[in-house]
């Protein structure tokens, strides 16, 4: 009875149980969700060393664990067309996320299987990339928009974007999801010696784009009643990363690369108010994920995290001087803070669930499916 059933393959992750970023973690909340409604579902993962298939399941989800030998990008772009071959062979939807390796959706459309992509950001616009990096990834969001049945962008500024490139009609803007968090221990705090609501809480990679330089220069500026708390790894040998370090005072404290879910959750929960520093992008999981936890918000100014984050549920830096203004600002007010997070609950609640996200995406895929 199960060949009876839609079958969804999903690519463009690392792979479920989720360890590493966000489309894992979208992976890890869809893939169930779509078994729960009648779905078959295949999720590739990427594994190590050399070897053939490793064919798995975990909660009615069927794993492809694909090894490669090679690291970093390349292992990256070799898994992805490992995948992508794989699923040609399979009758079904695909569902790519990300379209750093469209090239290879190319397969898909020849053995004709509907193929729906999320579209991410505009990753070929953030200053991490070298100069060909930026031109791979230029390319193949491009050969995305044209190779694909169907296109996800997570933010209506994405959509508009996208529409120059293809047609409106073939792209929905969906955003990204985050738990609903309503309470959290405070246990976690205590091996680092914080008190909940007395640290602001930053979570970035050590960026330019992401504007952790201009955060912990403006906290650093003048000593305040609460900490700064930095999530990330940082290196004295990296040129920027040793300028953030270098402008932090004593109140600054870095944490390094946090991977527990359970500690990052109460991080959040208990934060005073949470800075998100990204210029580029769409809907960063990270903000959602701190709405999601009830956080007042005090963002870089843009059109991305503007519509995000809503008019009353954060406020906006656009420089150092602003952000250490908004920053006394909120540090100050009790009732700023209190209409803030009651500002960004109310966002949350209409554009960023879980619930919401997941079934925009079942009509989707059912949509494409019927096609």
């Amino acid at each position: 009875m199960d060949e009876l059933k839609p079958h969804l393959r999903i690519l463009g992750t690392r792979g479920i149980p989720a360890k590493h970023g966000g489309f894992e973690t979208f992976a890890n909340f869809l893939a169930p969700y779509m078994v729960e409604n009648g779905w078959r579902v295949t999720v590739y993962c990427q594994g190590e060393g050399r070897g053939g298939l490793i064919e798995s399941s975990w909660c009615g989800v069927r794993l492809v664990t694909i090894p490669v030998h090679q690291s970093g990008a390349l292992g990256t772009i070799v898994f992805d067309y490992r995948s992508v071959r794989h699923a040609t062979t399979e009758n079904g939807v695909a569902l790519t996320l990300g379209y750093n390796t469209a090239l290879f959706n190319y397969f898909l459309k020849w053995a004709k299987i509907p193929n729906v992509v999320n579209m991410d950001g505009l990753e070929w616009k953030r200053e991490k990339w070298s100069v060909p990096a930026r031109i791979w990834l230029y390319l193949n969001e491009r050969l995305a928009c044209f190779s694909a049945n169907h296109l996800i962008a997570d933010h209506p500024e994405i959509k508009k974007h996208l529409q120059r490139i293809t047609k409106k009609t073939s792209i929905t803007m969906i955003p990204y999801g985050a738990p609903d968090i309503r309470k959290c221990s405070s246990e976690p705090l205590k091996c680092f010696e914080l008190t909940p609501e007395k640290y602001i809480l930053l979570i970035a990679r050590p960026e330019p784009e992401n504007s952790v330089l201009e955060v912990v220069s403006a906290f650093s500026s003048t000593q305040k009643s609460v900490k700064l708390v930095v999530l990330g790894e940082y290196d004295l040998n990296h040129p920027y990363q040793r300028k953030v370090l270098d402008a932090a005072n004593n109140q600054v404290v870095f944490l390094g690369a946090i991977y527990s879910q359970e500690i990052v959750m109460s991080l959040r929960f208990h934060c005073l108010f949470y800075v998100h520093g990204h210029t580029v992008g769409g809907t960063n999981p990270s903000l959602i994920e701190a709405m999601g936890a009830g956080n007042a918000v005090l963002a870089h100014d843009n059109i991305f995290n503007r519509w995000v984050v809503g008019d009353n549920g954060g406020r906006f830096f656009k420089d150092i001087a602003s952000c250490h203004v908004e920053m006394e600002r909120m540090i100050a007010s009790k009732n700023l803070r209190t209409a803030m997070q009651q500002g960004v609950r109310k966002r949350f609640e209409e554009e960023f669930t879980w619930d919401k996200v997941l079934t925009d995406y079942l009509a989707i895929l059912s949509e494409v499916v019927e096609e």
